[in-house]
């Protein structure tokens, strides 16, 4: 099947050659080689606001709306790297600066066995694409796999017992500026998504039950089963594309989170408060992100009190 890329470019329609520009200048700084710090230090959300649109705009009026509403609930923003992992490196950084416990689905056994255990159902997945070590032998797939697993499985682990708020936000720090280990939990997230979207088909073609989100996965022509999905799609995560929309449920099912995006570009109408999905399951944390246009992930924190009461 052709890989394609399916950032459909609607959203530049609506900006202007000035904003367009930005954004160039805001990707090739943040994508360099030599920028190193995955997460930004935190700054005020409305002062980070003014510095990022001044214009007039019809779009840069919109975008000031929406980063009002969202200081109603957050003091402060921080910077996402801006490569093609932004969205999976958010809501990662997300769930283990909050985490006080490891999920379930983290603590059974056969947890680690995955690569295993759908490698020998599966040969298509020995064409699943490693950020490093492209050239290596298809065997030493599943291994490598189940590593980036355990390490995932390690970081939770460890952050989720700092009781203190601000030494875990150091351990958080510290591990999303190693760069081996933040990529090898990309990995690890990516898997962890193709084995959901295989549960899904399975559950699907065999008559149970299953989100609305994962009939739209399917529908698509580029991913009409799993095989697809990860050679047109999961394959390219990081490396020539980010995360669509319907792969943010995916996600969120994957870690079993609610993943809350702020869609400032959809100020004003019910969509600017997107959740994925749109109907959690009451006892799933709950990360927050902040979009611009759905290709580009940030991150509130610092939740202001005063508007909680």
């Amino acid at each position: 099947a052709l890989c394609v890329d399916f950032h459909c470019s609607e959203e530049d329609m609506y900006r202007d050659a000035e904003e367009r520009e930005r954004e160039k200048i805001l990707c090739s700084e943040t994508s360099c080689s030599d920028y190193k710090l995955s997460v930004a230090p935190e700054m005020d959300i409305m002062e980070y606001c003014r510095k990022e649109w001044r214009g007039n705009t019809p779009v840069a009026k919109t975008m000031r709306k929406g980063y009002e509403a969202v200081a109603q609930k957050f003091a402060s923003i921080r910077r996402v790297r801006g490569d093609n992992y932004c969205a999976l490196r958010a809501t990662l950084f997300q769930a283990l600066s909050q985490a006080t416990q490891l999920p379930s689905w983290l603590q059974s056994e056969d947890f680690t066995m995955l690569p295993e255990k759908l490698l020998g159902r599966y040969e298509w997945i020995k064409q699943w694409q490693l950020k490093q070590n492209l050239g290596r032998k298809n065997g030493e797939i599943s291994d490598e796999i189940k590593e980036y697993l355990i390490l995932l499985r390690e970081k939770w682990k460890s952050i989720s017992e700092i009781r203190g708020p601000i030494e875990k936000q150091e351990a958080c720090d510290k591990l999303f500026k190693n760069e081996e280990e933040e990529y090898s939990l990309y990995e690890a997230l990516k898997f962890l998504m193709l084995n959901t979207a295989i549960e899904l088909y399975n559950d699907d073609k065999n008559g149970k039950r299953v989100p609305v989100f994962s009939w739209l996965l399917f529908a698509r022509d580029t991913s009409s089963n799993p095989c697809q999905l990860m050679h047109n799609h999961l394959n390219h995560i990081g490396h020539s594309g980010g995360l669509e929309q319907v792969e943010m449920f995916l996600l969120a099912y994957a870690l079993q989170y609610t993943i809350q995006v702020y869609r400032l570009y959809k100020y004003g109408t019910d969509e600017f408060i997107t959740l994925y999905p749109n109907d959690p399951e009451e006892d799933w944390p709950v990360v927050t992100l902040i979009t611009e246009d759905d290709r580009h992930y940030n991150i509130p924190v610092r939740m202001c009190q005063e508007t909680m009461l």
